[in-house]
């Protein structure tokens, strides 16, 4: 999970350095673009990392703020635990640190 955090901090620092101040993420012209939702954003792009696709997890970060995107990754990842603990009849700590590879608490 923290090569995802390190991409998404990376991802920030690349994006912010690209635009120009004050741009704002409108379309040109008459072309409209396809709003995404943060989780949905999220979801392509957790799923692009764990299939090692770079450029899904490049597509996936132009569609929200690196912010936006942290929260749905988080979101995500707090879901996915949640789950995966009452599938086991586990708690959340302990599927999260087994999901890590860490020793029990």
């Amino acid at each position: 999970m923290s090569g995802i955090f390190g991409r998404l901090r990376s991802i920030g620092r690349r994006t912010a350095a690209e635009r120009p101040e004050g741009s704002a993420r409108k379309p040109a012209g008459k072309e409209r673009k396809r709003t995404y939702n943060l989780f949905e954003a999220a979801a392509v792009y957790v799923a692009a990392c764990a299939e090692d696709d770079q450029e899904q997890i490049d597509e996936a970060a132009a569609w929200v703020s690196p912010e936006a995107l942290s929260f749905g990754v988080n979101e995500l990842a707090c879901r996915a635990v949640v789950a995966l603990a009452r599938e086991r009849d586990e708690s959340p700590q302990a599927v999260a640190r087994a999901l890590l590879g860490l020793p029990a608490a």
